[in-house]
Order: structure tokens, then C-alpha cells, then sequence
């Protein structure tokens, strides 16, 4: 009796077994591509792969970045054993560069409606021109990635080797997407059924009424991902610099010192993502030794210019918008910084040379000039009152009478050298 329960309960079971709500994981690849994508990209995959996902879709949103990050999150989806859906969405976005790169290597390759990809061609960090040996590395590894998932290998070439851009029509018709869906709910009905090649071995997709959940970046890495943002590191270099040029200014400060080098390191960190020129970054630099260098020699304002023209070059040179338009620093953000640095030093050196023409008004300097009293006859020694104090004098010029008004026109140790001031 009892085993006859048994074997009814599980049959019961075995159709809610069955019948299951597939899972699919949803991650983000957006902003600049850089390592804390990397990371992420590794652990949704992961993650993916521990709860037994269906697939993972990556929605991306990317103007390019980093060549070492990009490769990474490509490795990352070639040995996954989850399928990998990139899907550029929602409308408006686009998977330029360095996302092209991980669209065609997506197991399966969605665009909304509305968005593009392209414009691969590799840039330096400095000027951004490559040679063509690095162009045709970046070649071979776009056709090994059309060739390995199916896709057209010459299209794919032509946005490394002519930076060709395709819109989401443009990329279905030409063979270098699977898909073209308007909202994650269309692209899983599209892709249900759709037989892909993991790691793990062939894979039939069944997505259709999947469950979808969210993985979003940790607020550690949604911080570290946020510095990438060019004018968001910008504002933190120039941060540093100020901090580090006060410290230096008024030695034992510490706070703007403390304040000023963590900013800068940053900042430094945030330009390893970003096509920042060397030598733009190498000239603001430069602007800062000559602003601390104008504090501690006053050069009349020599030290200034140079500054200030360093600091403007320095900071039109660290990107390239012809090269990488996604990529750039605003430009009312570097006017805003340039007025702002050229008024402040301006400003300190106006203090400065005013206290340079500024008479004297402590020690033996101070004295001269000043009108006091003759507390005693000065023939020609004697005593006079000056500045409220009481003061040993020498008469210079023959004999000065009691009570009478006498002018301070030399000092010479502690003895004031005066003469008669005529009424």
C-alpha cells in the first residue's frame, strides 16, 4: 500500500519536473569597457553555470575601451559553458570598438531596434594612430570570432580594417546578428530553439517564458566602474592637483595633501581605461611643477603663463575626438578649469606683488619714516618716544630740543637715527 503511494506521489511530481520555468540570468556590459567589466562578466557567467541557468543575456551599451578587457570578457564567453546572449539594447545604444568585438563572439548576437555597431579600428593611448601591425592583429582576431560563431567574416573584418558601422537592420541583413528584438521579451521567443555551440558541448535553447533575474554590479564595482567615465577622471586629476599645489603651498596641511594624492591616483587609474594622451597628461603635469614653482620664487608672473598654457594644451591633448567621439572630455568642462586656474594663480600673484610693494611695517625697516617725540634734549644722544615705545635716538644733523616732533631716517642695532621735523 505504502509503495503504491510512493509511486503515485512521484508520478504526480514528475510533470511539475518537467514542466520547470527555465532561468535566465541578466547582466550589463556598459560605459567603457575596462577590468571591472571583466570581472563582472566572469562572475555572471559563473554564476549562470552554478544555478544551472537556461542562458545569460548581457545587455550592452559600450563606446569601447581597454584591448586587454575586451579580450578577457570575449575568453570569458567562448569558455562558458551557458550560453551567452549579447543583446545591444535598448534603443539608442550601441556596441562600438571594443563591444563590436564581444558581439561576434556572443553565442547568440541580438540588436534592438534603433542601435549599431562597428568602428573597431584600434587607437593608442597616445596619439591614437597604430601600426598597421597591431590593425592587422585586431583583423585576425575579428575573423577568427566571425569564423568560430558562423557570422560574416568580412563584414566583420571591415569594422576593424575601414572602423565600417552598421545599424541593427544593416548587421541582421549582412549576417552579422542572429536577431533583431524589440524588448528581452521578444528577443526569448526569438532565440527559443536556437541549437549553439559552448563549451560544454551543443545546446538547445529553450527561453521561451524563461524566468528572467537581474545580477547588477556590486556598489564596489559600480564605483570603480563610474571612475572610467573621462570627465569624471578629469575632475579627480584636477582635484589632486589642486590638493597636492596647496599641501606644497602650506607645508603640514596634511588634509588637502591626503585629499589631493588619493584623487590623483584615480585619476591615474581611471586614464588606463580611457585613450588618454601621454602627453597631454605629461603637460598638465608640467602646469602643476610651474604653478607650485611661481608659489616659491614669484617669477612675475612667467611661471603662471607657462602654467596656465601648459595646463589648456595638456588637457585638449588627453583625448582625441576624431579618434574615439565616445570617448572625450568635455569642453566646457576644460574652459571652466583653465578660467578657473588662470584667475586663481592670477589672483595669488597680484596678493603676491602687492605685499612686495607693501611698506614694511616690522622690524628695523618698519621704522623709517615714522614721526615721534623727543623725550630728552639729543645733543645729539638722547631719547625719543616712537611707535608707543620709548627709544634710544642720535640726533643726525646738530641739536634737537625736548618736546620737539623728530622723523626716524635710519636705524642702526638698536639706536634710531633722527631728525628734526620743522613745524
Amino acid at each position: 500500500m505504502r509503495l503504491g503511494i510512493l509511486i503515485l506521489g512521484t508520478l504526480l511530481l514528475l510533470p511539475q519536473v518537467a514542466g520547470a520555468q527555465p532561468l535566465v540570468l541578466v547582466g550589463e556590459i556598459t560605459g567603457v569597457i575596462d577590468p571591472v567589466n571583466a570581472e563582472y562578466t566572469a562572475r555572471v557567467i559563473a554564476l549562470a553555470e552554478a544555478q544551472g541557468a537556461e542562458a545569460v543575456v548581457f545587455r550592452i551599451d559600450t563606446p569601447g575601451g581597454l584591448d586587454a578587457s575586451m579580450r578577457s570578457i570575449v575568453q570569458s564567453i567562448l569558455d562558458s559553458p551557458v550560453p551567452v546572449v549579447v543583446y545591444v539594447y535598448p534603443r539608442g545604444s550601441r556596441a562600438a570598438s571594443a563591444g563590436s568585438f564581444i558581439l561576434v563572439s556572443a553565442h547568440v548576437a541580438a540588436m534592438a531596434p534603433g542601435t549599431a555597431t562597428g568602428a573597431a579600428h584600434p587607437v593608442s593611448m597616445g596619439s591614437g594612430e597604430v601600426s598597421e601591425k597591431v590593425v592587422q592583429d585586431a583583423a585576425a582576431y575579428m575573423r577568427s570570432l566571425a569564423q568560430l560563431r558562423g557570422r560574416n567574416v568580412s563584414v566583420a573584418e571591415s569594422f576593424v580594417i575601414r572602423s565600417v558601422s552598421l545599424s541593427a537592420v544593416e548587421a541582421k541583413r549582412a549576417g552579422i546578428v542572429d536577431v533583431v528584438a524589440d524588448g528581452y521579451g521578444e528577443l526569448l521567443e526569438e532565440i527559443d530553439g536556437m541549437e549553439v555551440e559552448t563549451a560544454s558541448g551543443r545546446r538547445v535553447l529553450s527561453t521561451a517564458g524563461a524566468a528572467m533575474r537581474q545580477v547588477p554590479m556590486s556598489t564596489r564595482d559600480r564605483l570603480l566602474h563610474r571612475l572610467s567615465d573621462p570627465n569624471i577622471a578629469y575632475l579627480l586629476f584636477l582635484i589632486g592637483m589642486y590638493g597636492i599645489i596647496l599641501e606644497l603651498s602650506n607645508p603640514g596641511a596634511i588634509l588637502p595633501g591626503v585629499v589631493g594624492t588619493i584623487s590623483l591616483l584615480l585619476a591615474l587609474w581611471s586614464f588606463q581605461a580611457l585613450s588618454m594622451s601621454l602627453a597631454g597628461i605629461a603637460l598638465i603635469l608640467l602646469a602643476m611643477l610651474l604653478l607650485i614653482a611661481e608659489l616659491k620664487v614669484q617669477s612675475s608672473g612667467v611661471l603662471t603663463a607657462g602654467g596656465i598654457a601648459a595646463f589648456l594644451l595638456g588637457s585638449l591633448m588627453l583625448s582625441n575626438p576624431e579618434v574615439e567621439p565616445y570617448i572625450a572630455i568635455s569642453l566646457k568642462l576644460i574652459a571652466s578649469a583653465t578660467a578657473f586656474t588662470a584667475l586663481f594663480f592670477i589672483g595669488v600673484l597680484l596678493l603676491v606683488v602687492k605685499a612686495m610693494r607693501r611698506k614694511p611695517v616690522t622690524g628695523a625697516e618698519g621704522m623709517l619714516g615714522l614721526v615721534g617725540v623727543a623725550r630728552s634734549e639729543l645733543s645729539p644722544e638722547g631719547y625719543v618716544h616712537v611707535h608707543g615705545e620709548l627709544w634710544r635716538a642720535v640726533a643726525r644733523h646738530g641739536r634737537i630740543e625736548k618736546g620737539r616732533k623728530v622723523k626716524v631716517v635710519g636705524v642702526r642695532d638698536l639706536t634710531l637715527e633722527v631728525e628734526e621735523v620743522k613745524e
